[in-house]
């Protein structure tokens, strides 16, 4: 399990489990967990001996403004990229010398919702949404088309099997992706800022998409995001980074109620721009 940072350069609100959180009386290990991790490009360091986790069935959202970690942190878990130092744990194993294949594994149980959605091109939405069912070799093509047909009726964009993502909106292409990620039958879900570059009709469609598959389906879930509405509808936890380092780890509600300086100043910028209704 993720240790709290105990190097006196390392700003860390909270990081260890509540002795009153069920999850830890109950001793279940995380899903996910990041140990002291640390990566670099060059001089620039990205991330500082960060430490969080995430529950099994739980939804993490990583908050923090441009260039402090949050997509870096994703594609370490996904194996894109490494860490320079560190632990991270992804379903009670250490991934961090895991080969290619190794990894291929740790993909079929956690997959990744980028920004632009990733499809494929040439695809049809449906066969987009197909691709993983097909590459395991094991229904009939009509228990394929069954399965895709639910998918999208799922993530509202029933009927629209046989566009290509050139016709979708951006809101599309990612409920697009949704699908395509859940007919992987993953563990967990990674989504890097589902709801940039949407409107806000769009990104509530969203939200209440990825809520309803947390509660509905019980998927681990990581959320990159720059918007607080949309966190505190979701989370059970969240990672605050600042300049490379785990400035807060807890509950929005413990956040919200933290002196910190710079969690007062982000909280009070974003009411500035999005003020409550």
């Amino acid at each position: 399990m993720a240790t709290t940072p105990d190097t006196p350069e390392i700003e860390i609100i909270q990081v260890q489990p509540h002795p009153h959180d069920p999850s830890h009386q109950n001793g279940v290990a995380p899903y996910i967990a990041f140990d002291k991790v640390s990566k670099s490009f060059g001089d620039l360091s990205v991330l500082e001996e960060v430490s969080f986790y995430v529950n099994p069935g739980e939804t993490l959202c990583i908050l923090g403004r441009s260039g402090v970690g949050k997509s870096v942190s994703l594609q370490q878990i996904m194996g894109f990229l490494k860490p320079d130092s560190g632990r991270i744990l992804v379903a009670g194993q250490d991934i961090c010398c895991f080969n290619e294949e190794e990894m291929q594994a740790i993909r079929r149980k956690v997959t990744m919702v980028f920004q632009n959605g990733a499809l494929f091109d040439s695809l049809s939405v449906g066969e987009n949404v197909a691709f993983p069912l097909r590459e395991r070799r094991e229904l009939a093509e009509d228990q394929i088309q069954q399965i895709v047909n639910g998918l999208l009726e799922m993530v509202g964009v029933s009927g629209m099997s046989d566009l290509l993502p050139s016709d979708l909106s951006t809101g599309m292409k990612r409920s697009v992706a949704i699908a395509r990620a859940l007919a992987a039958q993953p563990e967990a879900i990674l989504y890097d800022e589902p709801t940039t570059m949407v409107d806000p009709l769009i990104a509530k469609l969203l939200g209440s998409l990825i809520q309803k598959l947390k509660y509905q389906l019980r998927l681990t879930s990581i959320v990159v995001t720059h918007d607080m509405r949309f966190a505190e509808r979701l989370a059970d936890r969240v990672l605050f980074l600042h300049q490379a380092k785990a400035r807060f780890f807890g509950t929005m509600e413990e956040m919200k109620a933290s002196d910190d300086e710079v969690l007062r100043q982000f909280l009070e910028l974003d009411a500035l721009v999005l003020p409550n209704a």
